[in-house]
């Protein structure tokens, strides 16, 4: 068996199994064990987080391309609910204990709500959703209750899933939510780090300033304001570890534009006819705009349906990306969801996540398996424990997978001291374009062992001579060395 960077899947089920052979006769251990195996072969678990009211709901909702979390402040909101893909659109509440009840779904003023019926959020341990969405095949979403609620019992829900108490994360990577880097935001993302094990991860963490458009406060600049504000968090962050990258997010907007109704765009055309003075004016405040007496030409429902869907920097931003020549819906959905910085969120999350689910399985499944063990020390033989738990330890001790994800953060808002081209073949060594090794190191897809072992040894030289270069900057040498360990780890996998 080849190693990739980092622990493979294939190396932790052993590790398990084994483990179930001198624990098997204890049968809540062996439960906790099969929670570990089982960990190790459903979707990753990506849990969205942030502080109340920071749009996880709705950010969820962009994600997947579908109205499926309630975005109404109800008690639903107010509990962990797991998104997961099913034939049929069901849900489901796990209340006192472990009884099951099936909540009703409605649809109220345009939107999706869950209708607990008389059960309460203090009764229900968790919700689990079953939904046809693509993008749930291979992830389930964790939807997670504000972190400074003002209520203790709810926020106490998400961080008892994300860093439960002699136990591992519920989560396997994490998409925490920003409005601004409170002491709180920094002392919750600490939390995780120092839940999974200071140097052996967490493995993925990426923050999202979220609702971007009101950075700027609705101006047709906002996303760009929303983007220094996110260097800034990100450089802050990096300083500490606890996030490997930044970016900013309109999610209503994503949402909004995933979904565009034909009727949608036919009103935004009919308002950019108007003159830009009357528009202005329109829109200094979404209750101007709605207002039914405005001689604006596109009736007073319609209007105030699009400023609840797109808000007013998308209702500026639609109005301007026609007037400069998009004239059909599917392109202004395409131009108003890049804009909206959902695909760099979406690219993000596969490079970050979506490749390295394997990676991050197995760090999260080996996490549980080391709490497991070192919580019963008395179960185990001495040779079981000997064997065991040195070899958890030394596979969690390979960092070179969190190592990447901090580098490839980093590389979007710190300068390496190097040529464009060879920054663009750092970033793909280190696995910012995919982590396929041909992907890696630039060769074409297909490509056998015997090319891939002399392109990876190319490159181990070539990065080793870069990293020792005695006038580069700390943080260039360090970005140097790691490509070149990246490449080690390519021509390891290939002998």
């Amino acid at each position: 068996m080849t190693r990739r960077n980092g622990a493979s899947i294939d190396e932790a089920r052993e590790l398990v199994h084994a483990a179930r052979r001198a624990l098997g006769h204890d049968p809540g251990l062996r439960a906790q064990l099969d929670e570990c195996l089982q960990r190790l072969d459903q979707p990753l678990r990506i849990a969205l987080a942030g502080s109340l009211k920071a749009g996880k709901s709705t950010l969820l909702n962009a994600l997947v391309g579908q109205d499926i979390a309630p975005t109404d402040a109800t008690e639903c909101t107010r509990v962990v609910t797991w998104y997961r893909s099913g034939s049929t659109p069901t849900v489901t509440a796990w209340h006192d204990g472990g009884r099951r009840a099936n909540v009703l779904v409605q649809r109220r003023e345009g939107g999706l709500t869950f209708d607990l019926g008389p059960l309460t959020a203090a009764q229900v341990d968790r919700l689990e959703v079953e939904w046809p969405a693509s993008a749930l095949a291979d992830t389930t979403v964790i939807d997670t209750p504000g972190t400074s609620s003002l209520s203790l019992d709810v926020s106490a829900r998400t961080l008892d899933l994300l860093t439960p108490e002699n136990a591992a994360s519920g989560a396997d990577a994490v998409v925490y939510l920003l409005r601004s880097l409170s002491a709180n935001d920094v002392a919750f993302l600490g939390r995780i780090g120092s839940h999974v094990g200071a140097e052996s991860g967490p493995l993925g963490v990426v923050g999202v300033v979220s609702r971007a458009d009101e950075v700027g406060a609705g101006r047709i600049d906002a996303m760009g304001s929303a983007k220094d504000m996110a260097e800034r968090f990100a450089t802050e962050l990096e300083r500490t570890g606890l996030c490997q990258a930044v970016v900013p997010v309109a999610g209503l907007l994503a949402f909004a534009a995933r979904t565009l109704r034909q009727s949608e765009f036919v009103a935004f055309q009919a308002l950019a006819q108007v003159p830009v003075e009357d528009m202005q004016i329109a829109l200094l405040s979404a209750d101007r705009f709605a207002r039914p007496d405005s001689p604006l030409p596109v009736d007073a429902a319609m209007r105030a349906a699009l400023v609840r869907r797109f808000g007013l920097f998308g209702i500026r931003l639609s109005i301007t990306l026609i007037k400069l020549g998009v004239s059909d819906s599917p392109t202004l959905a395409a131009q108003l969801v890049e804009r909206s910085g959902l695909d760099e969120l979406r690219q993000l999350i596969d490079v970050q996540f979506g490749q390295r689910a394997e990676q991050l399985k197995t760090h999260s499944a080996l996490v549980a398996l080391e709490r497991v063990l070192t919580s019963h020390p008395t179960a185990l033989s001495v040779q079981a424990a000997a064997d065991l738990i040195p070899a958890i330890r030394r596979m969690l001790a390979d960092v070179h997978g969190f190592n990447e994800l901090r580098l490839l953060g980093r590389l979007r808002t710190s300068k390496v001291a190097l040529p464009a081209a060879d920054v663009t073949e750092l970033t793909r060594l280190v696995g910012g374009f995919g982590i396929d090794p041909n992907v890696r190191l630039g060769l074409e897809a297909g490509t056998g062992p015997e090319q891939q072992r002399a392109a990876a040894m190319i490159a181990v030289r070539k990065w080793r001579a870069r990293a020792a270069h005695p006038l580069l900057d700390q943080f260039t040498a360090k970005a140097c060395e790691t490509a070149a360990r990246s490449a080690e780890g390519v021509l390891g996998r290939s002998l």
